[in-house]
């Protein structure tokens, strides 16, 4: 558990310097490191709020960041001054600010807020010399805000009608008028990503002619499209460089991340050949403003994100062999150092079929020490999302489970990004059923496992994760030996009424999905786990953040007070300094300690369990 996590990179003005956020401090502060490596320079010293890096400024050695305050996710946008004097730039309370970019020159950047009305977000145009700040876009509709074209023209919108159905509009910033880009019949998958570095395109996402998304261009005056990238899984993203030379793309390839770096010339693209790497997953591309430089992270199952540099003019005299390529220098090694490497594992993509046959994929780590004479306990483990999925690459916790002999099975439930729009949209209004099912269908999947003690199988998940957690030990309460439940919704209807005003872009998309709490009252009673929690016979532990403004303390508060009146054991952790998710490293690694004591006395240790 001493492993750093770091954040984000950005070239200072003169490309000699990477800025970026870490935890190796406790908490998250900014820092810069020296491109030819060297010592990590602490650039903020916060110790109460975790503070994460967005941008050297393109001229000058100053820097944004930004802060909330506890994890309550009210984010405000910083200025650090060279002196080291901190200035909100976007001061108030009760709102959140999200840098957006930079204008081609540097000269100006892109600040959303909801400050104007706590619903929508607008844009304001900051000048980079004074931080005196103009309305660039008033957003009147409640739409998700897209990119904004480099000539500062154009501005795209994402309506999002239900979790599998957008549109996109464009906004004329010197017309004052509003264009439907994708009017469409039945129901497809629609976002703006960016524009092209000459702002004639609009790069986007569709699924509209198959399972797959896949990255498109509409030429914004002839009405053209061009498909960029198509492939049999999701495209996840894609950006340029900031002096547009360079896109980075990513495509989401069953559950790891494939990146493509193509160099643009007008409509030629000429793939960007990656340096040698040791194993594993390329994230955060990050280039210098004269293109010959580039600055990311490599991730693996058995290494946490490290910090990588390379040098592009080095690269265009290498052979095309790829042994005889330069290769990229690490400049971090953020593996905890009593961490040996041999000790961790090797995630395995798995599939099983489901109670009606659909297949469900899943990420399984397997302890060191399983056999058929040592069988382990096991845990199913729930992404959030719901829409979310669980990935490939270094997972701390994981880690942490199976090194104490623990197999984890993180399971892609239907309703999990990344297979399909089919896949995708077979949860919605089917949570607390088929969902919940198929996590019923991975314990038996375990317990076939020559490895795995059927008897000792529990389930953990954190956000909707948490729900299902819940759902699992009410609704079907004689599956599962043990329930580890982190800031899980327990009351469908509180939760959807308590929707924090800056979702209202996604309200009316989270009720298809859900169920509306005016309409749906039955339904969402039925499968709210509060309601139901004399079911629960079950050992039980909830962890909560007294800040979330996702998943609201109330949610834990009441399904700990029910479930303890029935005589069953649980244990409730709460930390009064987190939000929806836990960000300073003294709680991360005090929660995993006290799951890991839970699951010991519990599942390991087969300790008793009230009606069972």
């Amino acid at each position: 558990m001493a492993t750093t996590s770091m954040l984000g990179a950005s070239f200072s003005m003169d490309e000699r310097r990477i800025l970026f956020s870490s935890n190796a401090s406790g908490i998250f502060n900014v820092y810069a490191l020296p491109f030819d490596g060297g010592d990590p320079q602490p650039l903020t010293r916060s110790t109460l709020d975790s503070t994460f890096s967005v941008s050297f400024f393109p001229t000058d050695d100053r820097i944004l960041f930004t802060r909330d305050r506890g994890g309550d996710e009210h984010f405000h946008l910083y200025l650090l001054a060279p002196g080291g004097v901190e200035t909100d730039l976007t001061p108030g309370s009760g709102h959140k600010a999200q840098f957006m970019g930079w204008r081609a020159d540097g000269s100006a950047f892109f600040v959303s807020s909801n400050e104007r009305d706590p619903r929508f977000f607008d844009i304001y145009r900051y000048d980079a010399r004074t931080c005196e700040r103009i309305l660039f876009y008033r957003n009147e509709h409640g739409f998700d805000l897209g990119p904004i074209s480099r000539d500062e023209r154009w501005v795209a919108l994402n309506r999002n009608h239900t979790p599998s159905d957008g549109d996109i509009y464009l906004f004329d910033v010197v017309r004052g008028t509003l264009r439907h880009l994708t009017p469409h019949a039945t129901p497809v998958g629609f976002r703006a990503e960016t524009f092209d570095p000459a702002s004639r395109k609009l790069l986007f996402l569709t699924n509209e002619t198959g399972e797959f998304k896949r990255l498109c261009s509409l030429h914004l005056e002839t009405g053209d499209i061009r498909e960029h990238e198509r492939a049999d899984w999701d495209v996840a993203y894609t950006s340029y460089s900031r002096d547009g030379r360079f896109r980075v793309t990513g495509i989401n390839r069953d559950g790891r991340i494939a990146v493509r770096i193509v160099e643009v010339d007008g409509d030629r693209e000429k793939p960007v050949r990656v340096p040698r790497l040791p194993a594993g997953e390329i994230r955060g591309v990050a280039f210098s403003a004269s293109g010959t430089r580039m600055a990311f992270y490599l991730n693996s199952d058995r290494a946490p994100d490290d910090l990588f540099v390379h040098e592009l003019r080095a690269e265009r005299s290498g052979g095309r062999n790829p042994s005889e390529r330069p290769p990229a220098r690490r400049l971090t090694r953020n593996l905890g150092p009593d961490i040996d490497t041999a000790d961790l594992v090797e995630a395995e993509v798995v599939r099983f079929r489901s109670f009606d046959g659909t297949v469900i994929p899943s990420i399984y780590y397997r302890p060191l020490q399983a056999s058929a004479r040592d069988k382990v306990p096991a845990i199913v483990y729930v992404h959030g999302g719901p829409g979310g999925q669980t990935m490939r690459g270094y997972n701390a916790q994981f880690q942490y489970l199976a090194n104490h002999g623990y197999a984890v099975l993180g399971i892609n439930n239907r309703g999990s990004s990344g297979y399909g729009k089919t896949f995708f949209a077979a949860a919605n209004r089917r949570h607390g059923r088929e969902p919940l099912w198929d996590c019923v269908e991975a314990r038996t999947w375990l317990a076939s496992l020559g490895h795995v003690d059927h008897e000792r199988i529990g389930i953990m998940g954190a956000s909707y994760g948490g729900y299902m957690v819940l759902a699992a030990l009410a609704f079907r309460p004689e599956v599962f030996k043990v329930g580890v439940d982190i800031f899980g919704v327990s009351n469908w209807l509180r939760t959807l009424e308590s929707i924090p005003p800056y979702w209202e872009s996604v309200r009316k998309a989270i009720y298809a999905e859900i169920g509306d709490p005016v309409h749906d009252i039955d339904r969402l009673v039925a499968t709210s786990p509060l309601f139901h929690a004399r079911e629960i016979r079950r050992p039980l532990m909830v962890i909560q953040g007294v800040n979330d403004p996702r998943v609201t303390k109330a949610e834990s508060d009441g399904i700990v007070e029910a479930v303890r009146q029935h005589g069953v054991p649980v244990e409730y952790l709460v930390f009064d300094d987190e939000g929806h998710g836990f960000t300073k490293k003294k709680n991360q690694i005090e929660a995993n300690r006290r799951i890991l004591a839970f699951l010991d006395r519990h599942l390991k240790g087969g300790g008793a369990a009230a009606g069972g």
